[in-house]
């Protein structure tokens, strides 16, 4: 199946994927290895919630954990090109019959919050509490270092449908993964910010989302943060990696918080700024799609996910699967 045609004019501008609010049992527990592990800046905490954010980010927060009696990914959040986005936004959403609400946000200007075609919640702002910067200030630097938040990667059902949706919204594919037998999506990588994500789409159970990413300095903060977590109670929260993946060609780990989160570090991809950049395929069954080198995905990469909040997850259209390791 062909990709859609891209929309260099949406009808609202998005900039970027902004941040994530992620449900968890036990704040403590998430505060050590958010913070005291990963690296990242708190801005503000309390009772029922943390607010973090990445060493090069000005913006108040890219990541929220709620203390919540269930894990679960309540929201992802997007940042517009300005306020007037907003109400063109709302219009778009109205015309599509998806429901759209205006909602109270702490830290946050008008918001507006809503969902994907298969349901995912989404909100979008232009206006953050704005915080000075700290990227030269290393001696906050700790853990694996994070920079900023990269990118979502979410199970779709259908993942032609999940790509048509965010081309309409201005979404431009990177690289894909097509079904030989079906010539349907099996993933797709899609961004707004000039790299080669801010969001991607996978084949599976959904929709879930598979994990949020960030990006770090070098390789070597990934081998550091190993050295951590293997000496300090955490070998068991390691999943995958390191390795370099043949999609995005990044350098990548992927760990699991104390809720079953799964986090990607995450360095090394290319840009993608130009409009007429050529999106690359490949093929479901090529094992350096996934994994350029380095040992292949575990079976829980391919099955396991964070649900959202209210939504029950659905079995795929797409019967196929690709290479798992035994």
């Amino acid at each position: 199946m062909p990709l859609p045609e891209k929309n260099l004019y949406p009808h609202f501008n998005i900039s970027r994927l902004s941040h994530i609010e992620l449900g968890v049992k036990d704040l403590n527990a998430s505060y050590a290895f958010y913070v005291d592990i990963l690296g990242l800046q708190v801005t503000e905490k309390n009772n029922d919630f943390i607010y973090l954010r990445g060493m090069e980010e000005r913006g108040h927060h890219c990541v929220i954990l709620k203390k919540s009696d269930i894990p679960s990914c309540n929201v992802l959040g997007y940042k517009v090109f300005d306020e007037e986005q907003l109400d063109k936004a709302q219009h778009y959403f109205e015309t599509k019959n998806i429901s759209t609400s205006w909602v109270e946000r702490p830290f946050q200007g008008k918001t507006l919050l809503t969902k994907d075609v298969h349901g995912i919640p989404i909100e979008f702002y232009y206006k953050m509490d704005r915080l000075p910067t700290i990227h030269q200030k290393y001696k906050l630097y700790n853990g694996v270092k994070p920079l900023r938040i990269d990118h979502f990667n979410v199970f779709s059902t259908n993942v032609d449908e999940s790509v048509e949706f965010y081309s309409d919204l201005g979404f431009r594919v990177t690289e894909y993964t097509e079904d030989e037998k079906t010539k349907k999506l099996w993933a797709a990588w899609m961004h707004r910010k000039g790299t080669v994500h801010d969001i991607a789409f996978t084949n599976g159970l959904g929709p879930r989302l598979h994990h949020v990413a960030f990006w770090v300095p070098t390789p070597m903060n990934i081998i550091d943060l190993l050295d951590v977590m293997s000496t300090s109670g955490y070998i068991s929260n390691i999943e995958r990696g390191p390795g370099r993946h043949g999609i995005s060609n990044a350098f990548f780990l992927y760990i699991r918080d104390p809720d079953g989160h799964r986090t990607e570090i995450y360095c090394s991809d290319y840009q993608t700024l130009d409009t007429d950049h050529e999106p690359i395929m490949w093929d479901l069954k090529d094992p350096q799609r996934q994994t350029l080198w380095g040992a292949p995905a575990p079976k829980s990469w391919f099955e396991e996910g964070s649900h959202f909040s209210n939504i029950n997850p659905q079995e795929p259209s797409l019967k196929a699967q690709p290479i798992v390791a035994p």
